[in-house]
């Protein structure tokens, strides 16, 4: 393996990179708009594989074009594939940082490329800031990535490029001027290998990390209102159907809370169907903040909503409830509204979750039936 021709490998590696491009520009192209950094993924290989080309026309065109051209477009490549895994994670990215490093290195690489030609000094300023983009990238997938295959192949890939990297600064100094790229040494073979490898590997483990968050995104949807965010009735009932057993089992209260926006309709007729879907996700937002982690909050229908509160008593969820009332009424940007709750909470040994809700409806109608911006209980 150590006899195999570093320019050889260096070609290679690129023309695997532009393929891996093509496929996360497609997956760029059919993934919803909410998964960010895919096209900065995409086009990360496609710039280093031009750079390949480059660097492997060593000899055929001149220097300015097949080193110092290729040394700046290799570093915007692994710049771009950094600033991917930024905007993939919602981390702000650090284009000027980098842009302001890339643009100190320039006029060094162009001395030691046309005026005092030396590789090794070449090699050094590379490997700094080739070692400082791979150990960030991995360390912010780390601190952010999903414990996944796709993460910890990703984090790996580039914690070895990080190691070969460092390897290769160690000997930076050592290496004769007039060395290239492509001089054929055990050493040079090995980390042009470890490079090609790690590239590949750190592509194919993007495309995984991609895919796993569509699949979570798609698991997020099947059970979570698009609109909203609050969870769909199917998913609601089935929490409530769990958390009605566990209240049973382990003979703890369990309430329901029902509540409906008062003269919705009339918002809509007034101020048009997209207000009326900023009120919603308002009031979502709102009675959310309001809730306990362990308490769940669904959409049953149109304006109405249901909120599980665990292990809760009629007393405090009637608490809770008003206090969900006040908030609501209090005036906000959108369109102002209140809202009408009933309150029921589970009799051990005889509610089924069809009773409960029935009766948390009927204590919604009472509070609709006495002037609404109110809560009503039932016994």
């Amino acid at each position: 393996m150590l006899d195999l021709d570093p320019r050889t490998i260096v070609l290679l590696t690129g023309v695997m990179g532009i393929l891996m491009s093509v496929v996360l520009f497609f997956l760029r192209r059919n993934f919803p708009p909410s998964i960010k950094g895919l096209g900065e993924w995409a086009a990360a290989p496609a710039v280093i594989f031009v750079a390949t080309l480059l660097l492997g026309s060593r000899g055929a065109i001149p220097d300015f074009f097949s080193l110092f051209s290729a040394n700046l477009i290799l570093l915007t490549g692994l710049s771009l594939f950094y600033f991917g895994s930024q905007r993939f994670f919602g981390v702000p990215l650090s284009i000027r940082l980098w842009g302001s490093l890339v643009l100190v290195a320039a006029p060094v690489l162009a001395w030691y490329t046309h005026v005092e030609p030396h590789y090794g000094m070449r090699m050094l300023v590379m490997t700094v800031l080739m070692t400082a983009l791979s150990a960030s990238n991995a360390r912010l997938i780390l601190r952010y990535g999903a414990r996944s295959f796709g993460t910890y192949l990703t984090a790996t890939a580039l914690l070895i490029q990080t190691g070969a990297q460092l390897l290769r600064f160690t000997s930076a100094l050592s290496v004769p001027a007039d060395a290239t790229l492509f001089s054929v040494s055990p050493v040079q073979t090995t980390y042009v290998i470890a490079l090609a490898f790690c590239m590949m590997s750190a592509t194919v483990g993007v495309v995984l990390m991609a895919t796993d968050r569509l699949r979570a995104e798609f698991e997020h949807l099947a059970v979570h209102d698009s609109l909203t965010g609050a969870l769909t009735r199917r998913a609601l009932i089935e929490t409530c159907e769990q958390e009605l057993e566990r209240s049973r089992r382990k003979r703890h209260d369990m309430s329901l809370l029902m509540l409906d926006l008062d003269h919705f309709k009339a918002i809509n007729d007034t101020h048009g169907h997209l207000a009326g879907d900023r009120v919603l996700v308002d009031f979502v937002a709102r009675v959310t903040a309001l809730l306990r982690r362990p308490d769940r909050f669904g959409r049953f229908g149109g304006e109405e909503f249901v909120a599980l509160l665990p292990e809760t008593s009629p007393e405090e969820a009637a608490i809770v409830a008003d206090r969900i009332r006040a908030e609501v009424a209090t005036a906000s940007e959108q369109p102002s509204c209140t809202v009408s709750i009933g309150v029921a909470t589970i009799r051990r040994g005889s509610d089924t979750l069809d009773l409960l809700l029935a009766r948390a409806d009927a204590a919604l109608y009472q509070a609709k039936a006495t002037g609404r911006n109110c809560v009503k209980t039932t016994t």
